[in-house]
């Protein structure tokens, strides 16, 4: 007891000052090195980073409604979601013909103009048809936030291809601790779902690379399949099927599978047609050659074989010495 009240003696003498205090408030807290410790730090980084995400889908949801010049806003490479002619057409006679349903997602730039966050196609299509104004969410978050919104606010929409969906997420995971599992919960998807976007994860780089600039023309299903050949090795062969998938509009997902995924057949030798050696009109032997070996077939005198062998040998032998 008498150790407990020095310790208690000492440390009521102990004075802190204000910088000390600043100091220690200040202070980030290190990583926990215990595993239970690892493991509480990990699941409360995952619970604050769907907390953010969830804040960023409330942000766009909840952003003011303006009407903006068409004029005054530029778009950002990267942001614009890549439409197939058929879906460019769609939206642009759905856009001739009807109100914008959903405003796009602006935010503010240094000139007083405005980036476009969400909806470059819309905006692209409503200058095409020399409309001067557009409907906007004006955003105010974060810079650092702003392609996280970008990609929520695309989520919504139910033509965003698979590749592109699994692109968005991978960008949105990355530095983070946020699992696969997490992603879904915060995007309202299902854990399968979700696996089954991120089989885009085991293409070749060069695959995902090619992808990039038709990412509708591979579904998830296909791209599952394709994963698993490049893993079994096939990387050459799965590329070479990405590529004609994208570049070949008659080309299937079907096809690329198969391409992919197909066994390889090993061409059967090609020999030369044994030499036949006759007397008059009777076979007396074959002569074949194939891979350095010579074969003698005797048709008839079999029981001869040793000799003739032997005269075979005495012919070699001196045309060698010839050559000498």
């Amino acid at each position: 007891m008498s150790w407990i009240k020095d310790q208690a003696k000492k440390a009521a003498n102990i004075q802190l000052t204000e910088a000390d205090q600043a100091r220690a408030i200040a202070t980030t807290p290190g990583t926990p090195r215990t595993a239970p410790g690892q493991l509480m730090h990990l699941q409360a980084t995952a619970a604050a980073q769907r907390e953010e995400i969830e804040r960023l889908k409330a942000a766009l949801q909840g952003a003011a409604k303006v009407k903006l010049p068409v004029s005054k806003l530029h778009e950002v490479p990267g942001r614009r979601r890549k439409l197939t002619d058929e879906q460019y057409g769609e939206l642009k006679a759905n856009l001739q013909s009807y109100p914008l349903s959903t405003p796009v997602s602006v935010e503010l730039r240094p000139d007083g103009d405005w980036d476009i966050v969400a909806g470059n196609n819309r905006v692209a299509i409503y200058r095409e048809l020399d409309r001067d104004e557009i409907e906007a969410t004006v955003l105010d978050i974060d810079p650092s936030q702003v392609e996280k919104v970008a990609f929520f606010s695309n989520l919504l929409s139910p033509s965003l291809s698979d590749f592109e969906k699994y692109w968005n997420f991978k960008r949105l995971q990355d530095g983070t601790e946020l699992t696969r599992q997490d992603l879904a919960e915060a995007a309202g998807l299902a854990k399968s779902h979700m696996s089954r976007i991120f089989a885009f994860e085991g293409l070749p780089d060069e695959a995902k690379e090619i992808l990039s600039a038709r990412p509708e023309r591979l579904g998830s299903h296909a791209a599952a399949k394709l994963a698993k050949a490049a893993g079994a090795g096939k990387v050459v062969a799965v590329v070479a099927a990405v590529r004609r998938l994208v570049e070949d509009g008659e080309f299937t997902q079907e096809n690329a599978v198969k391409l992919a995924t197909a066994k390889e057949t090993t061409a059967a030798p090609s020999y030369a047609e044994p030499l036949v050696v006759k007397v008059g009109k009777k076979r007396f032997c074959e002569i074949t050659a194939r891979k350095g070996v010579i074969g003698v077939k005797l048709a008839v005198e079999v029981e001869q074989a040793d000799v003739w062998a032997k005269e075979i040998q005495g012919f070699i032998e001196s045309r060698l010495k010839q050559r000498e």
